[in-house]
């Protein structure tokens, strides 16, 4: 009998210390999480900021110009349609003769024409939306999509687009700067927020 209590004891003992290990984990697990969101946000609000600096409107239409320069020269095609922001439109049109020239000159290229798409524009309106009781805040700031033969070809050159491209390679050193991440922690990371947005 003093056996059997004994033996009970130790299993009670046993599930007690398994359930104070579980507690750990589980919450060392919420805490690393919640780091690694403080962290994203951060890092997401960094992203803002320099959106927010590429907008300002003197510094916009020395952008854009090359934002559809470059545009052709990825593209390469004699007929090209442009897509902008409505707001955008006039000015477009002023820049788009100086980009034809630029591609001109560098590539020895006789025609090339442009559409500009008076009917389709990319959005420049700000909106608010929730995603996952996450809330998201959203403004175009800008630039361009160009397509060619028939719209099979597409580039999108919008500075969400360009910053976007910039800003995830980058994204492994601004983590090393700012908290000393390293690589497996990155992958660790990445894995994390694309598990929360795509598995609930």
């Amino acid at each position: 009998m003093i056996a059997f209590i004994q033996q009970e004891a130790a299993e009670k003992e046993k599930q007690i210390e398994l359930q104070r290990k579980v507690q750990h984990s589980n919450l060392a697990n919420a805490s690393r999480l919640s780091i690694l969101k403080a962290r994203d946000d951060y890092v997401q609000a960094l992203k803002e900021e320099a959106r927010k600096q590429l907008v300002i409107l003197t510094k916009y239409t020395t952008i854009l110009a090359n934002l559809i320069a470059q545009g052709l020269f990825l593209l390469m095609e004699t007929d090209i349609t442009l897509r902008c922001r409505r707001n955008d439109f006039s000015l477009v049109q002023q820049l788009i003769p100086d980009a034809i020239q630029r591609y001109k000159q560098e590539l020895k290229q006789k025609d090339i024409k442009i559409t500009i798409d008076d009917k389709n524009f990319i959005a420049d309106d700000s909106f608010i939306f929730l995603v996952k009781n996450l809330i998201f805040y959203y403004f175009s700031a800008g630039g361009i999509e160009l397509y060619a033969m028939g719209g099979k070809i597409k580039v999108s050159n919008t500075i969400e687009a360009r910053l976007s491209m910039i800003f995830n390679q980058i994204l492994p050193e601004i983590q090393e700067k700012l908290f000393g991440i390293n690589q497996t922690e990155n992958i660790v990371i990445k894995f994390f927020f694309f598990k929360i947005f795509f598995f609930p």
